[in-house]
């Protein structure tokens, strides 16, 4: 799973940015200061950081994790608008994104990263499947060729990896990858995993990648 160093001190905006990022498969580290940092560096995936904190401001912690782990991705998030401040940041970080901010175009700007600085060693084999756990590319191992999916087959597909051994309800399905609550007897949930699974599975009707977990929901197994 794709862990999140988030680094806020304000509560709210902390508190739902959290929240929708754990909504979409990730594992969200949240600290409200950049005392004691150095302790979670060692296995995060990308660092998230607001300007304006206690002690040492954002830029300046930006600066010292980039020192410790040059290949950490960071994106800064500020209010501060000004021509200066973003080409500071950008000066050390990866992205710099200006508050008030849409949690979807947050979403997108963290998944970029993730792919740009995808590890070479972060490969999943499910099955027939290769997966590249930072990109979501697919191999069909059987034929070398790539299975490209498309607009929720990819969301649902990536929530299945990162959610890799769980049972997963539908509810929880839907609301991670939909954003919405699930009302009961909505067909779209299963529609779209009937398609995934015509996509991905060498035989459909007798799938081995996506499990059906009668009565509770659909599970992915390595």
């Amino acid at each position: 799973m794709v862990r999140i160093l988030y680094i806020e001190d304000e509560l709210d905006i902390g508190s739902w940015v959290t929240e929708d990022l754990t909504a979409r498969g990730y594992e969200v580290i949240w600290r409200k200061s950049g005392e004691n940092m150095e302790n979670y560096l060692t296995d995060i995936d990308l660092a998230v950081l607001d300007v304006m904190l206690p002690g040492l401001d954002g830029f300046s912690l930006g600066k010292r994790i980039k020192k410790e782990v040059e290949n950490l991705p960071i994106l800064m998030l500020s209010a501060r608008t000004a021509v200066e401040d973003k080409i500071e940041g950008l000066s050390f970080a990866d992205d710099y994104l200006t508050k008030p901010f849409h949690p979807e175009e947050l979403a997108a700007r963290v998944e970029v990263l993730l792919r740009r600085f995808q590890k070479n060693n972060d490969i999943l084999e499910i099955g027939h499947l290769k997966i590249s756990t930072k990109s979501m590319l697919i191999i069909n191992k059987n034929t070398e060729e790539e299975i490209q999916l498309t607009g929720k087959q990819y969301h649902l597909f990536q929530f299945f990896i990162r959610h890799l051994n769980q049972i997963l309800t539908k509810e929880q399905l839907y609301e991670g990858v939909w954003g919405e609550q699930y009302i009961d007897g909505d067909k779209t949930l299963m529609v779209h995993i009937r398609y995934l699974r015509e996509k991905i599975e060498i035989n459909p009707a007798k799938p081995t990648i996506i499990e059906t977990i009668r009565g509770i929901g659909y599970r992915v197994k390595v």
